[in-house]
């Protein structure tokens, strides 16, 4: 039988404490715990964060991991205006919108945010947008065209709105400046209940509904739409977060809800971990390699849970077993 120096060219290292900070591929065994063990690279993982408040879907959220931002939405019975502020633990209570909306977007950070479209009353859809400093929501410039279930990017002085509905799917695209909205590039498909990613100039749109669940992927580069390669399973109401290039979408429906992740590379979308609850109608914000979902629902269900998504990577120790 082959020894593992005949194989490898090495020795097993023999410690009394395992190292501190070991690297890929390391092996050991540990003389003080008999146990032989070694260093491998992590999966993608959803991980559970404090809960939301205010049970809600169809919600919009904007910022960080550990600087969230969850606000409007419906508890099921009606629509609500709270705003909540995430410090990667615990959700804490924000100033509450101006007009209690749901089926809204959202785009910026916990301290500087937009919110944009909606519906306050079902099935009249909104133009307003709403200005939040940190503390308060102050009225900005309304919307060319009224909307509900649109997607949003960017930030609160550069923000971008897209797709939507309002008796009909929309492929309109809008850009605001801090003031007010103009006309942008449109969609290559209308399409409602997306998700978008990015920046006014450098933006993403995935998902939707076109009349059936949507995989197409769009890229805006600040004045037109392109092809990108679809998602690997069409969906509608799903959330996304990061960049044109470092992108994430989780959750989600068609006849069934989704608990899948996948990620895109400014090119192709890879599967990744499922969230622990699969839900749609959720708020999302954060980067790639670090997103946080929120809320949504399952069924008629509206939820409190938050989950915070780590990527592939981190080195973490396991033990070798006889199996």
């Amino acid at each position: 039988m082959s020894t593992y120096y005949q194989i490898f060219g090495g020795k097993v290292n023999v410690v009394s404490a395992d190292p501190s900070n070991p690297i890929e591929g390391q092996i050991w065994y540990n003389t003080t715990t008999e146990i032989l063990k070694y260093a491998t690279l992590s999966p993608a993982s959803w991980s559970s964060g404090g809960n939301l408040g205010t049970a809600r879907y169809l919600l919009a959220g904007a910022g960080t991991q550990t600087a969230g931002l969850a606000f409007g939405g419906s508890n099921g019975t009606v629509n609500v205006a709270n705003t909540e502020e995430y410090d990667g633990t615990s959700w804490t209570g924000g100033g509450n919108l101006a007009t209690a909306r749901a089926n809204l977007a959202g785009c910026g950070t916990q301290t500087v945010a937009a919110a944009f479209g909606g519906s306050a009353t079902y099935p009249t859809s909104s133009a307003a947008t709403e200005e939040y400093d940190g503390t308060s929501w102050t009225s900005g410039g309304n919307m060319g065209t009224a909307r509900r279930y649109l997607a949003g990017a960017g930030t609160q002085t550069s923000a971008l709105a897209f797709g939507g509905y309002t008796t009909v799917f929309l492929a309109d695209t809008e850009e605001y400046n801090g003031t007010s909205w103009t006309a942008g590039g449109s969609l290559a498909s209308a399409r409602n209940r997306l998700a978008g990613a990015g920046t006014q100039t450098v933006g993403l749109a995935f998902g939707g509904n076109t009349g059936s669940p949507f995989s197409g992927t769009e890229e805006y580069d600040g004045s037109t739409w392109i092809a990108g390669n679809n998602m690997n399973t069409a969906r509608a109401q799903l959330a996304g977060c990061g960049t044109q290039t470092l992108a994430l979408g989780f959750g989600g429906q068609t006849t069934i809800l989704f608990a899948n992740t996948e990620e895109y590379n400014g090119t192709s979308w890879t599967n990744s971990s499922n969230m622990s609850t699969a839900r749609n109608s959720l708020g999302g914000a954060g980067i790639q390699t670090a997103g946080l979902g929120f809320g949504g629902r399952t069924g008629a269900t509206p939820l409190l849970s938050t989950e915070e998504y780590s990527p592939p990577g981190i080195v973490i120790t396991r033990t070798v077993t006889a199996s």
